[in-house]
């Protein structure tokens, strides 16, 4: 990661006497080495503007919750499954969820399914039937322990940074909107499919990443090419399980994806000089709270337009 020189590396973001000056001309300049320097700065204060909060504001508590909230609500649907399936003592429960821990027996499926559809899992008819909560519930179960460790672990390492990025409830409305496309998604193309896991959103987390380090690639060495080039790699290799692992809704993941990668765009932090003389982010949700609206509003829009299509 390029850093700027020792100068711009701490400087706050209320700026006073020389610092002003100094950043003030860089705003003012237009070119190249001060447009590089305006992203580099931007970059910086993104990553450290959390270091001025303090108390619960300081932590990452949207990420801790719906970690803990999902591996709650996955421990009880595999205790509900062990259930189904006739084990009542305590060893008989953990021997089914430990048979099942990477692939699902065939003994077992019918349950996992009726455990999981009765809790929320994607189910087009039950949708079209009037069930509109199951637009939202899936992303939060998940099918067995390698499922929901896989998620949680890739949700948690990087919603940690994402949540620190973006603050709390950037954060919370960017993995609730991808993770609510990503089932509208599933929704259309996978109509016989029921489904659930957080996968989609996380991808939707990916993408707003993503989009983040392309605003700010001037801040990285070779203008982020090898940043942007892993990226690009780690996403084509998750997205090509899919193709070759059954049972992986990747009209899903391509969902979450794409509108991640639009609500990166929109969302994703992009600091500017203020008249004030402090840097402020022109992309946080009490300057772009009519965007998130119409967000919201949008994904509400697009879920009537995928009933109606699918639902003929």
């Amino acid at each position: 990661m390029a850093t700027l020189p020792s100068l711009f590396f701490s400087i706050p973001i209320l700026l006073s006497g020389s610092h002003e000056v100094i950043v003030k001309n860089i705003y003012l300049a237009n070119d190249d080495l001060s447009r590089r320097q305006r992203v580099s700065l931007s970059y910086q204060a993104a990553l450290t503007w959390h270091r001025n909060l303090h108390g619960l504001t300081r932590i990452s508590w949207v990420t801790w919750i719906i970690t803990i909230s999902t591996i709650t609500l996955w421990c009880f649907t595999a205790y509900q499954v062990a259930l189904a399936i006739g084990a009542h003592s305590l060893h008989d429960i953990l021997m089914n969820v430990l048979s099942n821990a990477i692939n699902i027996q065939d003994k077992d499926n019918d349950a996992l399914t009726s455990v999981l559809t009765t809790y929320g899992a994607k189910d087009n008819s039950l949708i079209m039937a009037g069930q509109y909560w199951r637009f939202v519930t899936p992303i939060f179960l998940h099918a067995n322990l390698l499922h929901v460790g896989l998620n949680m672990l890739n949700f948690f390492v990087l919603g940690i940074i994402i949540e620190r990025l973006v603050g709390h409830l950037r954060y919370l409305l960017i993995y609730l909107v991808t993770g609510v496309v990503s089932i509208i998604a599933s929704f259309h193309f996978a109509p016989q499919e029921v489904s659930v896991g957080a996968s989609g959103a996380i991808f939707g987390l990916v993408g707003a990443y993503s989009l983040f380090i392309l605003a700010h690639r001037r801040a990285f060495p070779r203008g982020g090419i090898p940043a942007l080039t892993w990226l690009v790699l780690v996403i084509g290799v998750n997205l090509s399980i899919g193709l070759f692992i059954a049972n992986v809704d990747n009209y899903a993941h391509v969902g979450g994806l794409l509108c991640g990668c639009l609500l990166g765009w929109w969302f994703t932090p992009r600091y500017v000089l203020s008249p004030g003389k402090q840097l402020i982010d022109a992309h946080s949700l009490s300057r772009r709270w009519p965007l998130a609206l119409l967000t919201i509003t949008g994904t509400l829009v697009l879920a009537i337009i995928a009933l109606h299509i699918t639902g003929g």
